[in-house]
């Protein structure tokens, strides 16, 4: 019972609130249980508080019995990435540089709606120290395995946070997206990862790595990725880059009717390989567009091959953000990390602006295709997951995360809403993710689009949850 429990969307679980079937404090037994049993194989949580955690679910069962739920995600258990602040808890963002022994005070703005929404906070997901890569393995708390295959990795950054959500430990689950760190490891786990338009979801502090960074949703369905974001996204003072408030009803506006929508299907950006098994999957999955009405046209987007835009902008974020820390210290750095903060330092204030040029003629670029299309289609990732404990794929020949992540980063550039949603099994019985990409600020449309693929293609529980 509790197994089945843990594996209830978020909206279900309101539902079931409400009508008085079930409690919150059932809820959260049922996700502190799932965290019991596999947390120790697959280090998805980095601290977990079953004492906290508990008592809130107590407050939240005494507000729906008298029929005064504080907001939309009353009681449901919720994870926190750990790059997020989190009030009285540690935030170590995966580092060894970080000092524990401070002042633990302040809610980010995510952080801060969820709980003012009533939502019952689990613990802080494991991240790669700082969020700099597309894995889950730190100095600081080690390798995140993957449910699907615990000897593959479930990606990253926000790898913590995807086997959570994939493992029954809580509905809900922030992550964060600089470069493809909720949609990476979404697609190889199997669930939900949306990145928003830049700015629809307030941070605080704003990441070192710029207008590259985003807060966003992970879950097991594409409704609860709405409900999180209908929470999330309401502004706060202390994100310059906040957008003014929408209507606050993401997840109200799912009908899933497309009829009539144009979407661009790219099988490949810039003429990057796509795994074979990858590629058939992705396929199948934009045929099933035409048979939910919309048109749906094979086309290469005007998209310019980016990566050296990506990784000026990336590797001169990571060297600013280690510079607030002592030079004798940055010896205990994840050795890539500290390579690319050596490759960071090194790039000229003429090499950032020429960047940040090339971003903006990416991003008008992408304007003038979506003239003609409503979306584009593509695969979220171009192979499946790989061994964990590694930054590339062995063999690879490869050196960089970002070499084998090219449909992401893009989108991080252009500032676009982007989501992955699972897509099917390519080999190895690993999943494939599929990624919908909206016109900047067509966060519904995204959101939309994905619900009504889910209803043909939805959340298959892991192996290891059987």
């Amino acid at each position: 019972m509790h197994t089945d429990l843990a594996y209830l969307t978020a909206q279900e679980l309101i539902a079931l609130y409400r009508s008085g079937k079930l409690s919150p404090l059932e809820a959260t037994q049922a996700a502190l249980q799932a965290i019991e049993r596999h947390n120790d194989r697959l280090n998805a949580y980095s601290l977990v508080d079953a004492d906290g955690a508990l008592a809130a679910a107590q407050a939240a069962e005494a507000r729906w019995h008298r029929g005064e739920p504080l907001g939309l995600v009353d009681g449901v258990p919720v994870s926190i990435k750990d790059l997020i602040l989190t009030r009285d808890w540690p935030t170590l963002r995966g580092s060894r540089l970080v000092n524990r022994e401070q002042d633990w005070d302040e809610d980010a703005p995510s952080v801060a709606r969820l709980r003012e929404q009533g939502a019952v906070i689990l613990g802080k997901t494991t991240t790669p120290e700082f969020g700099w890569k597309g894995v889950t393995d730190s100095p600081l708390t080690g390798i995140t395995r993957n449910p699907w295959n615990p000897e593959t990795t479930p990606g990253g950054s926000s790898g913590g946070a995807a086997v959570a959500a994939a493992m029954g430990m809580g509905a809900l689950h922030i992550g964060t997206d600089g470069g493809g760190s909720v949609r990476i490891p979404a697609s190889f786990t199997g669930i939900v990862g949306f990145k928003a338009s830049f700015g629809r979801v307030p941070a605080y502090p704003l990441s070192p790595f710029g207008t590259l960074a985003n807060v966003g949703p992970m879950a097991r369905s594409v409704g609860d990725a709405a409900l999180m974001l209908s929470v999330i996204s309401r502004p706060d003072r202390r994100d310059c880059y906040t957008l003014p408030i929408e209507r606050p009803d993401y997840h109200e506006t799912l009908n899933g009717n497309i009829a009539g929508w144009r979407i661009a299907y790219a099988p490949s950006l810039c003429g990057e390989p796509v795994d074979a098994d990858v590629a058939k999957c992705v396929a199948q999955a934009a045929r099933t567009f035409e048979t939910l009405g919309a048109k749906v046209e094979v086309i290469e987007p005007p998209l310019k091959s980016s990566l050296a835009t990506f990784q000026t902008l990336w590797f001169a974020g990571a060297a600013f953000l280690v510079s607030q820390y002592p030079e004798q210290s940055l010896a205990a750095l994840d050795a890539g990390l500290a390579e690319i903060v050596a490759q960071g330092r090194r790039f000229s204030l003429m090499d950032h602006l020429a960047a940040t040029k090339a971003r903006e003629a990416l991003s008008v670029a992408m304007n003038q295709f979506h003239r003609r299309f409503d979306l584009l289609v593509t695969p979220t990732m171009p192979i499946s997951a790989f061994a964990a404990g590694h930054d590339v794929p062995p063999g690879s020949g490869l050196a960089q995360w970002s070499e084998w992540s090219p449909f992401t980063y893009p989108f991080n550039l252009t500032r676009q809403p982007a989501i992955s949603v699972p897509c099917g099994l390519g080999k190895h019985g690993l999943p494939v993710g599929l990624q919908i990409v909206g016109p900047l600020y067509g966060d519904r449309a995204v959101l939309n689009a994905a619900r009504a693929f889910e209803q043909n293609h939805g959340f298959t529980r892991p192996p290891l949850a059987a």
